[in-house]
């Protein structure tokens, strides 16, 4: 069984003090947070001005001095503070698996909350950083939350990261371990035909070509549903939302471009349906879609046109926009009232789609 890992003492103080943060009256988090920042009519919320004004001066807050070991340490070491705030919830059963994955065993791990002791669904899920950080351990917070607020079981996968594993890696490790989670559903107390596929952004993105790619194959199963929090659709085209929130907003347009310049070799067709979901045919059978994007995001744009694309094929889609939320609000659950809200809503629509 999976425990908390040790946080040294200077990490603890800084996430005490954050998770105070969010519990300030309204008045005091918004005089902290500086001038309303308004686009397009949007005003960008407390929660994430605080965010940002934390930030200060900082180019990027995912991509440090252009590395990935850098910046994938720099994310492990803050994934403390993000769960700053975390209120005592319901047991959550936390345990390590392995599934099969592309070409080698992924490590997986299965929350289980007290309130389906028998078969529930589940959701396979996948984490955001751009498919070269992030891991499933810093998104462990995340993992515990959908569970319990979803009230069905949710595995979190790692899959392998660019540029040492590049494209394909991680989307046919997405596929390996959606398949595996089905052929092991028994051991799992999972239904397998209530299994959803998920994520965040790109985890979000590995998601829908998961979906997609089950759906046009001849044989074998497909996903229940598959439940996007602002993915990457288009890597081959500039959509305009990249010019109005591709600086300031938590992620730039500077690390839109390095994320894909890592994770995508040289030469690879960007309108490939496995790279760009928005692109290539949509099988009859393509799951319904529950997508969510976020307003100040420069991948929103993309993300809509998704949500058009999958509802002009004839695929049922739910799709919401979280107009005042800057893009990565997944994660933040714990850092103030609006993400929770955001985040609580996503989980509720999930308990919907696993019925």
């Amino acid at each position: 069984m999976a425990r908390d890992i040790p946080v040294p003492i200077g990490v603890r103080a800084q996430e005490v003090m954050v998770g105070l943060l969010g519990r300030l009256p309204d008045r005091v988090r918004s005089a902290m947070a500086g001038p309303e920042i308004v686009v397009d009519g949007e005003t960008l919320a407390v929660d994430a001005r605080l965010l940002i004004r934390s930030l200060g001066d900082k180019k990027s807050a995912l991509v440090v001095e252009n590395s990935p070991e850098l910046s994938r340490a720099a994310l492990e070491r803050n994934a403390p503070m993000l769960r700053a705030g975390r209120r005592p919830t319901q047991a959550v059963t936390v345990s390590e698996v392995c599934l099969k994955g592309g070409q080698n065993a992924l490590g997986a791990t299965l929350y289980e909350p007290a309130s389906c002791p028998g078969t529930s669904g589940a959701l396979v899920f996948f984490h955001g950083g751009g498919w070269v950080i992030g891991s499933r351990a810093g998104y462990d917070h995340v993992g515990r939350f959908l569970a319990e607020h979803s009230g069905h079981r949710v595995l979190s996968v790692d899959y392998r990261l660019a540029p040492e594993d590049p494209f394909p890696a991680a989307v046919d490790d997405a596929l390996a371990a959606f398949d595996d989670t089905v052929s092991r559903a028994e051991e799992f107390s999972i239904d397998p035909d209530r299994i959803v596929v998920g994520g965040d952004s790109a985890g979000a993105t590995l998601a829908a070509v998961t979906a997609r790619r089950a759906a046009g194959r001849k044989r074998g199963p497909v996903p229940a549903g598959q439940w996007l929090l602002y993915p990457a659709t288009d890597l081959a085209t500039r959509h305009s939302s990249r010019d109005t929130y591709g600086k300031g907003f938590l992620l730039t347009d500077n690390d839109i471009l390095w994320f894909q310049d890592h994770y995508l070799p040289s030469g690879v067709d960007r309108t490939d349906p496995h790279v760009s979901v928005l692109y290539g045919e949509v099988a009859p059978d393509t799951p319904p879609a529950h997508l969510v994007t976020a307003g100040f995001d420069p991948l929103r744009d993309e993300g809509e046109s998704y949500a058009d694309r999958l509802r002009s094929e004839g695929v049922p889609v739910t799709a919401v926009r979280e107009a005042d939320l800057p893009h990565g609000f997944l994660p933040f659950v714990h850092l103030g009232p609006r993400f929770n809200q955001a985040v609580t809503a996503s989980a509720h629509a999930l308990r919907r789609m696993l019925g």
